[in-house]
């Protein structure tokens, strides 16, 4: 008898999660508006840098290089950088963390310290982000002469 009882209110407690709606997530814009973050209907973001490379051009051993990559959503529904890695530990990336709307721009903030690294550079930033294109790359290069 009590598994039968246990039986009723398992499969009660089953149906009555699957008749739960799908849930929408929501974020809240760089201007403090609250969006949600669901794409309608194939609906996607879009990245588009406003430049793919910098380069930096000669600098001295030692010397600390900051460039902010700008881009645009230029997609139908708001995009959210999930992860911005870079391929050295030399390179630090920080990002725009709200969710940027169709229309609107975030910045990528790269500093790169080239204590120790001589010679050609190329640091890869790899960003991670529910667009379309949702992998990209961006990237930072130049020479690094001994100090």
């Amino acid at each position: 008898m009590k598994h039968t009882i246990l039986s009723i209110f398992a499969v009660a407690a089953l149906l009555t999660s699957c008749n739960q709606g799908p849930k929408e997530n929501t974020g809240t814009a760089g201007d403090g508006t609250t969006v949600s973050t669901e794409a309608s209907a194939g609906a996607t973001g879009k990245i588009e840098f406003k430049e793919e490379a910098f380069d930096f051009g000669k600098i001295k051993e030692g010397e600390v290089v900051k460039h902010v990559f700008t881009f645009t959503n230029t997609g139908e529904a708001p995009v959210i950088l999930s992860q911005v890695t870079a391929s050295c530990g030399c390179t630090t990336p920080s990002f725009t963390t709200t969710p940027v709307l169709p229309g609107k721009s975030g910045e990528i903030a790269v500093e790169f310290n080239s204590a120790g690294m001589v010679g050609q550079q190329q640091k890869i930033i790899t960003v991670v982000s529910n667009s379309e294109n949702n992998i990209t790359t961006i990237q930072l290069k130049g020479t690094v002469d001994a100090a």
